[in-house]
């Protein structure tokens, strides 16, 4: 009998009021790269667990804002309330990592990378960029090492 194995990833998440932008590493958990945008409404937990199952994600990175300003207290708290309800229905490790600077180190690489001026106007593509930094810092900490 022959067993499949599948490959594995790690999520990262950028969490906003509105959206939620979704990061994925390559197979070999070395690269992050932005992978889509979700809408955040009442379907958004089962939509990151279909994705969990989908794409065979091993641990998410949910980055949390910087207690420093009021609304960045509230979205933590929001943050949190939400790695707790994911806990609570997957198996999975959900790891937060701080996120401070993600948006101006994404906003960097879309004007680098994205060539038309119409599609780096697109919010979606800043929270989705904004999961790759976070998720890539992540990486790059070396800390999955350590924990896999």
């Amino acid at each position: 009998m022959v067993t499949e194995l599948r490959e594995t990833r790690i999520m990262g998440i950028d969490y906003g009021e509105k959206r939620i932008g979704i990061a994925l590493s390559d197979p070999t958990k070395t690269f992050a790269y932005s992978f889509d945008t979700f809408n955040n409404d009442k379907n958004l937990n089962d939509k990151i667990l279909n994705l969990v199952e989908e794409k065979n994600v091993i641990k998410i990175i949910l980055g949390l804002p910087s207690k420093n300003y009021k609304s960045s207290k509230l979205l933590a708290e929001k943050v949190i309330k939400i790695k707790y309800t994911l806990e609570n229905r997957t198996k999975i490790e959900i790891v937060l990592w701080d996120e401070e600077y993600s948006s101006v180190i994404a906003k960097e690489k879309i004007l680098e990378s994205v060539s038309k001026k119409s599609k780096r106007k697109n919010k979606g593509i800043m929270d989705s960029f904004s999961a790759a930094v976070i998720l890539q810092e992540y990486l790059d900490s070396g800390q999955n090492a350590r924990s896999s």
